[in-house]
């Protein structure tokens, strides 16, 4: 699969992988300034973005499309930095291919099984916007209301709306992948040989998606060389919410071969 990828900046490189829901373009603020200092390439992971759609959508398809770029790229010491599902897909690499990275940056999400019961609600205010009869943004936001009250969170799914050539309405996201594989998506990440290398996990205080059992246990099983930073005011949505301290983080980790 050759997933879609902007890059800019030049020098060492940092790939981020973007969450459910999101894209590449939701990285771009953060990009721009890291790319002052090195190579910046945002990816969009499949069923998501401008990558293609398929039915299948499991984290070790996701990290096979990733060696993929890498390879068409010819990438290596790399930063590989990824939030939520993007993290997992991250993790997954790192464990599969750690020869092709220097260090590894995961936000706010553990390698541990994931409830995905919080996304229903999405997935039915996703699923309740008839595209074959929308007429406008404000018709998809107020069909997305009724089950999603947050202003933000509707904001940031309808990032994914867009109007075809012949001006009917289409969502980036495969949404019907990613509703019958939503299991597969919150699947727990394993395995028998751990990742050595830094690593840094970048949580949100008012996030609970990485829990002090995951700090204590989980995460240093499979990446004993880690550690994990908290952004107390910051939820899920860590580099939205806390731009600058997370650009801090990652470009101090990025530049050093030994964890911060």
């Amino acid at each position: 699969m050759q997933l879609h990828y902007r890059e800019m900046g030049a020098g060492s490189p940092l790939v981020i992988l973007h969450g459910l829901f999101g894209t590449a373009d939701n990285w771009q603020t953060l990009a721009r300034r890291w790319s002052e200092r090195q190579r910046v390439i945002l990816v969009d992971l499949r069923n998501h973005g401008r990558s293609p759609h398929t039915p299948e959508h499991t984290y070790e398809l996701m990290s096979q499309d990733v060696l993929e770029l890498f390879d068409s790229l010819k990438l290596t010491d790399v930063t590989l930095l990824g939030h939520s599902m993007g993290g997992k897909v991250a993790m997954r690499f790192a464990l599969d291919h750690p020869e092709k990275l220097e260090r590894l940056v995961v936000m706010d999400i553990a390698p541990r099984l994931s409830d995905m019961r919080h996304q229903d609600e999405i997935l039915a205010g996703l699923n309740a916007v008839n595209l074959s009869t929308l007429q406008s943004r404000q018709e998809a936001d107020d069909a997305l209301a009724r089950y999603i009250p947050q202003v933000g969170v509707r904001q940031f799914l309808l990032k994914n709306l867009y109007r075809r050539d012949d001006n009917s309405f289409a969502w980036r996201q495969n949404l019907t992948a990613l509703t019958t594989n939503m299991s597969q998506i919150g699947a727990e990440i394993m395995d028998d040989q751990p990742f050595m290398k830094p690593t840094l996990f970048i949580r949100g205080g008012k996030s609970d998606y990485i829990s002090p059992e995951d700090k204590l246990y989980g995460i240093p099983q499979l990446f004993p060389n880690s550690q994990v930073e908290t952004i107390p005011d910051a939820g899920h949505w860590v580099h939205a919410e806390a731009p600058d301290r997370v650009f801090e983080l990652v470009d101090a980790f990025a530049r050093q071969s030994e964890p911060i």
